[in-house]
């Protein structure tokens, strides 16, 4: 339900936005806007200066004499905003054939429509900057400072792709990787069909050879990449299980347990596992508290959690100026262009599954809510 929620929320904003753009253009041009439409189909409510605050449809002859009619309708996944004068010729012929109004939208210059036109388009892009200059502002970046790759699960995409667990990434397509951010951007962003990745292994340098539609199909969900070091993290704690009657909180950082220092899940896993029926010592973190805890793992050998693998290395966040932050959004969006139109060329000639590539409402959904 909450998907529902935050969809038709982030649908709204991009609709508005963008027929805002359309609506104050023809605004300064001087065209009459008849209806400003948030939603399709029949309307549901709305204002202007005539009628006041109305419920349902207006009548059908009527005539806003230059007021515009702001409306809600009953289908909001869309819009749409009601120019005066912006008609179809070949299913109007009757209209196109009487005298222009000045404040008709066919009255107006070639420059003129154009720009009531592309008023949409462009004030989303300006959403668009807006937004990524806030975070750049606001909130800075958060960047891992590490080019280390963590454990490779055996048959997973990484491994598919040659990675080994603890791979030094030096390079990506001959673009120096000094963090984890380079990592991810060249790699996503990357167009060729095959990315070359050189990383350190062993003392020695090595260049892989990795598929475009691998990164691609293992990053659906997030990178398919996870950096080093990482310790393990608990995602959830079943209810009435030892760990929940141990006190294990979702969010705590297991350190060790009976005296191994921890680095990854599957030493979580292995580790309980092989102690049924005996205690075992966990020592873990809580914000800034280290505590300890004794469970017993029982007959299942099983504690009742949900582990992953969280960073734990060095990081910096970068901040921007109030210039910086704004030629900063001006690059993510320059690399996110270059991603999708990357993407819609690797799906043309078949190289990605449209379903791979792209995502439909669910997906949009998805995002929003997150």
């Amino acid at each position: 339900m909450d998907y529902i929620i935050y969809f038709i929320i982030t649908v709204g904003i991009l609709v508005f936005v963008h027929e805002f753009g359309h609506f104050a253009a023809a605004k300064l041009c001087k065209i009459r806007v008849d209806a400003f439409a948030i939603g399709f189909g029949k309307r549901i409510c709305g204002y202007n200066k005539i009628n006041g605050f109305s419920w349902g449809d207006l009548p059908k002859d009527w005539d806003g004499q230059g007021n515009t009619d702001y409306r809600l309708c009953v289908f909001p996944l869309g819009g749409y905003v009601k120019v005066a004068g912006m008609v179809d010729e070949s299913m109007d012929t009757k209209f196109m054939e009487s005298q222009p109004q000045p404040w008709e939208f066919r009255s107006k210059s070639t420059i003129q429509k154009l720009f009531v036109i592309t008023a949409g388009v462009l004030m989303n892009l300006l959403l668009t900057i807006a937004i990524f200059w806030g975070i750049n502002f606001f909130q800075g970046k958060q960047v891992f400072k590490t080019t280390t790759i963590s454990k490779i699960d055996k048959g997973s995409f990484a491994a598919q792709a040659g990675f080994q667990s603890y791979d030094k990434i030096v390079a990506v397509n001959g673009n120096v990787a000094n963090d984890w951010e380079d990592i991810v951007e060249n790699l996503l962003v990357s167009s060729t069909p095959m990315v070359k990745v050189t990383v350190e292994r062993d003392g020695t340098n090595k260049t892989l050879e990795v598929s475009r539609k691998i990164v691609t199909e293992a990053s659906q969900n997030g990178f398919f990449l996870f950096p080093f070091p990482t310790q393990p993290i608990i995602q959830d704690v079943l209810k009435d299980s030892p760990a929940q009657d141990a006190g294990i909180k979702q969010g705590d950082i297991f350190l060790s347990i009976s005296g191994i220092q921890l680095r990854d899940r599957e030493q979580v896993v292995e580790i309980i596992s092989s102690n049924k029926q005996k205690d075992i010592e966990i020592i873990y973190l809580r914000g800034n508290d280290t505590l300890k805890t004794i469970i017993n793992p029982g007959i299942e050998g099983k504690i009742g959690i949900a582990v992953t693998d969280a960073y734990t290395g060095e990081f910096e966040y970068k901040t921007y100026g109030f210039i910086a932050a704004f030629t900063q959004s001006i690059s993510n969006i320059g690399q996110y262009t270059i991603l999708t139109f990357g993407m819609l060329k690797n799906v043309i000639t078949g190289k990605i599954a449209f379903n791979q590539a792209f995502g439909g409402p669910v997906k949009i959904a998805q995002y929003a809510a997150r």
